[in-house]
Order: C-alpha cells, then structure tokens, then sequence
C-alpha cells in the first residue's frame, strides 16, 4: 500500500496544476454532487408531506398561543377593572359642573396606573357611561357614543358581557378608515342598573407585524365571520375593508380557537420548501452519503495535499532566510510542474542575490553608516552651540530695564512673553496638566489685551476637579489663539472670549467661545469635517494649520474618541466644543 502511494505521489508531481486541478472538481465535487442530489431527492420526496403536516401543526399551535396570549393578558386587566370598586365610583359620581368633573377625572388618572399600564402594549382604552354629568371627551365618553359601533351591536345581539370584535370602521371619513380589534368588557359588577362599557383597541398593524414576525413561510390567515382578518401575508392594506374567504385547495391544515366566545379558525397552507431533519431517520444512506462525500474525497485530497505541501513546506522555510545576509538554496528540485520550476528558479535567485549582496548592498550599507555617523556628529556639535536660555535672560534683562524705568506694562509684556516662549522651547513631554495650560492662556489674553484694549474681555471658568487633567500641551491656547484672530481680530466692537472646562457623564468637555464675526454655514460644516477627520495630510495644505494640528493630536492621545462640535452664527460668534472621554485625561 505504501508503495502505490508513493508511485501515486510521484505521478502527482509530474502533472500540471491544471489537470489536478481538473480531477479535484471531478472525483470531489461533481460527483459526490450527482450521486448526494439524487438520494437527497428521493429521501425528500418520500417524507415531505408527513413533515409538512407536523410543521404545520406546530405553527397553528403557535400562532393560536400567540393570539390566545395577546386578547387573555387584556381579558385579565379587564378583569381587574370589572372589579375596582374605584373605577367604579369616579365613572358613577354625580358631577355638579363641568370644571368639577375636569378635576376629577386629572386627578384619577394622575393617580391611577391603569394608562400606563395598557399604554406600554399600545393599547388605547376608553370607557363608556351612562352618566350625564360627564364631559365627553378623553378616556371617558357618555354611553351613546359607542351603540352605534359594530362591536358593541355584536356584543348585544350575542349577548355577551366580554368579547373580542374584528371590525372595519366605517364611521370615519374615508382617508382614515381602518380595521380594528376591540375587547368590550361590561362594568356591570357594581351599579348594575346603569351600563357601564370598557372598550380596549388594539394596535392592528402591531398584531398584524407580530404574526409576520413568526417568519413562516407557509401562509397563515386568522379567520373570523367568513373574513380574513389577520395574515403573515398582504390581504389587503390596514385601511381596507376585510377580505372575504375564497376557497382554496392549497390549505392543508386548519385548527380553531374560541375567544371570549368569538370563533377563529387558523389556516395553514402548504410550503414550497422540502425538509432536511428527515434526512436522519435513514442513517444507513446517511452513512454511504459520508463515505462519498467525505472518506473518498479526503482520500484523494489528501494524495494532491502531499504533491503542494511537502515541497511548499520546504520553500517556505528557506525564505526564511531573507533575513539572513545570506539566502540559502534548496536542495530538492524534484518534480516538473510548477512547483518544482518554481524551485529552481529560487535557486536561481539566490544565487545571483547572493553575489548582489556580498558585492554591491554590505558596500552601500557601510557607506551610509559612515555617512550618517558624520551627520548625527555634526548635529550634535550644531545643538551643543546653541543655548535657547540666552533669549530668556535677553528678556529678562529687557524687563528688569523696563521696571527701573518703571514702565511697569512694558515689563509685564515682557514677563508673560517670555513665559510663553519657554512653554514653546522648553517642550519636555507632549501632555501637561489643565492648570498649567490654563496659565499659558492667559499669557496670551492678557498680551493680546495689551493689542486690542476695550475691544477684547475674557473670562475662564474652570471646575476645580479638572485642574490636574492632562491635555496635549499647547492645544487649549490654539483654539483661544483662532478665537482671537478670527473672531475679535476682524470685529470693530468690544468682544468677549469664553473659556469653560468641566466634567459630565464621564466626559471632560471643553468649549471656547467668541463673540466675534464669525462664518458661514458652509464654512462652519467644512471646519467642522476637517478638526473630526484631522490627519498628516492636511497639515500639509495651507490653512489653519494650527487648529488641525491639536485636534490631531487630541484624536491621538484620546484613541479616536475626542468629539469635536463647531456652532455660531455669522456676526454673532463661534462656539467649539470639545468632547474626551475622561479615561484619557
């Protein structure tokens, strides 16, 4: 056996991909395909209607319990109104003005539970009494209003204190006519000598998306009075009167359902789908089944697997060696298909990219070493000759000539400028504390109140828990930065620049706000799009850079998940928002 494996193997090897290609799809798929479909078939064919009548069974019971769940859970909460004696008594009250019986019925259902309850299964209710002294209207309606329906005319003739009515009101005009299903429940349980109805709608389109929620295929109609009153297909739109009942062959199973004393009768016709689940009551084809669709072509797979993989195998750790300075060849170049000219030409390869590296790549390489060693060793003497203290000792001595001369504003400038430059130079980490940024900003207003004069106020507003957050440094005074230039900058009347920090909802929220000039629509949307898609790219388009550089870095720091909002007005103002997740400050 193992012999005629090997003589197999080597037969493989010398055969193009194509063909084995070819007698993969023949011996694996095509005919394993031909012989599974014909008994596949046949095993349907002699099962399918025994399963189809269980199925369909099973839905009748189904949607019998659903319909059977939906009208009992309103019949028990009925039943709890029949016997309130508190419902009882506000319907039955004697109300000697309207406005008096206003405020009883506010104050009843501000109390009461009951439209709550009903409203969270969408279902409208309303009474109906024999009381003059209501007012129509609302939840509660005199008694005339309601003998003129088809279900409460239902309810009498049947004689019936409770029941379930499929109706189409007509009563309306006819853009908003529609089907309805009623519950009517007498209030007779007290005060019997006056009538007292209970009337609860249900959602028809609500019952009706739940019945095509079950997601049958067969179809399945709800019949009611020689009508189909509900389907899992289309018979008829909500606001069409209800189809009548043809006779169909095609139904093959029926089953009813008593309702409160309304008769249904569920149908259900027969699927076009065969089954699959008796496939397993023939467990001995099953079994010829697995030997041909999967020992045989696991075999044959398995003889092509050794003819890729022993030599793929081998390839693929040769490659490994491109991390090498050296490739290394590969012996074994038996076998004439692809595979094995792909082999030799590797060798091929390597031998030429061998002499490449040994001649021409280590030559380079070390001349680039050299190169950059003398490049980095003259940064380093560049960096060691420059010191950036020397522009804030220049500054301070500016100050202090300002202070003994006392022009005591100039020095002030000079201090603020100068702690601004050190915030620029001395760089150290990219994150600082909130309060520390904070005083970086208000250098800058207070420089820029210099500028500007009565024209510029601000305020900074800043909840203390926020104080140690970290934020990317130099990012705040950005957006106070292009509320100054852009918003106060181009406005001729006084300005103010807001600046509030807090938290909410575990989000740090940070908004700077002008009352300058601001933008247009279109000009806020397009600013918008750009600060949320911040990227590399648009650093290099001019523009304002700024802005886009610390949202970039804000998006960074903060995973993606920094929101950014941009609202205001032309010649009102601007407001932008920042939205972190405190997980990241």
């Amino acid at each position: 056996m193992r012999k005629l494996l090997h003589r197999i193997e080597e037969g493989m090897d010398n055969l193009k991909i194509k063909k084995k290609l070819y007698m993969l799809y023949l011996i694996c798929v095509l005919i394993p395909i031909i012989i599974t479909d014909s008994v596949i078939f046949f095993i349907v064919r002699s099962s399918e209607q025994e399963k189809q009548q269980h199925e369909m069974a099973n839905i009748a019971n189904a949607v019998s319990y659903n319909i059977s769940n939906t009208i009992s859970s309103i019949g028990e909460t009925a039943k709890s109104i029949y016997t309130s004696k508190y419902i009882n008594s506000f319907l039955m009250q004697e109300y000697e003005s309207a406005p008096e019986y206003v405020l009883t019925y506010q104050e009843f259902f501000k109390d009461h539970l009951l439209e709550n309850i009903l409203g969270m299964n969408n279902l409208v209710f309303t009474f109906y009494i024999d009381n003059e002294t209501i007012v129509n209207g609302g939840k509660v309606n005199k008694i005339e209003n309601i003998r003129e329906t088809k279900a409460y005319q239902s309810l009498v003739e049947q004689k019936k204190s409770k029941g379930i009515f499929f109706v189409y009101d007509e009563s309306r005009n006819k853009i908003s006519k529609k089907r309805q299903i009623v519950f009517l429940q007498k209030l007779d349980f007290y005060s019997p000598n006056k009538e007292k109805i209970l009337k609860v709608e249900l959602d028809y389109g609500k019952v009706s998306d739940e019945l095509k929620k079950m997601n049958y295929d067969n179809e399945v109609e709800i019949l009611n009075e020689g009508r189909i009153v509900l389907s899992n297909k289309k018979h008829g739109t909500e606001s069409e009167n209800y189809e009548k009942v043809k006779k169909r062959s095609k139904y093959t199973y029926c089953q009813e359902v008593n309702l409160y004393g309304t008769e249904l009768e569920i149908r259900i016709d027969e699927s076009e789908k065969t089954g699959w689940d008796s496939l397993m009551n023939k467990f001995q084809i099953i079994l010829l089944l697995i030997f041909v669709n999967v020992i045989l072509p696991v075999l044959f797979v398995y003889l092509i697997n050794r003819s890729f993989t022993k030599r793929i195998t081998k390839l693929s750790k040769v490659f490994q060696s491109v991390n090498n300075e050296q490739l290394i060849y590969m012996s074994d170049e038996r076998g004439k298909d692809e595979i094995g000219s792909m082999i030799r030409n590797y060798n091929r390869m390597v031998e030429r990219t061998n002499h490449l590296i040994e001649t021409v790549y280590k030559s380079k390489i070390r001349e680039q070493e050299i190169i950059v060693g003398r490049k980095n060793a003259e940064l380093l003497a560049l960096h060691s000759q420059i010191n950036p203290h020397f522009l804030f000792n220049a500054l301070e001595s500016i100050r202090m000539h300002s202070i003994l001369k006392q022009e005591n504003e100039t020095a002030d400038m000079v201090e603020k400028l100068a702690l601004m430059q050190r915030q620029y130079v001395e760089w150290g980490a990219d994150c600082v504390e909130i309060e520390q940024e904070i005083e970086f900003v208000k250098a800058y207003l207070a420089l820029q109140k210099y500028r500007f004069g009565e024209r510029l106020n601000y305020d900074i507003n800043i909840s203390p828990k926020c104080e140690k957050k970290i934020i990317p440094k130099l990012t705040l005074v950005t957006f106070v930065e292009n509320a100054c230039v852009h918003g106060i900058e181009s406005k001729s009347s006084p300005g103010w620049i807001f600046v509030r920090i807090y938290e909410k909802n575990e989000n740090l929220y940070i908004e700077i706000e002008d009352t300058g000039n601001g933008m247009s629509e279109n000009e806020y949307q397009d600013l918008q799009n750009k600060m949320q898609n911040a990227s590399i790219e648009m650093l290099k388009v001019k523009g304002r850079v700024g802005v886009i550089n610390a949202c970039l870095r804000l998006k960074i720091v903060s995973d993606d998940k920094v929101k950014f909002t941009i609202e205001g007005e032309e010649g009102v103002g601007t407001m932008v928002m920042i939205q972190i997740p405190v997980e990241y400050v």
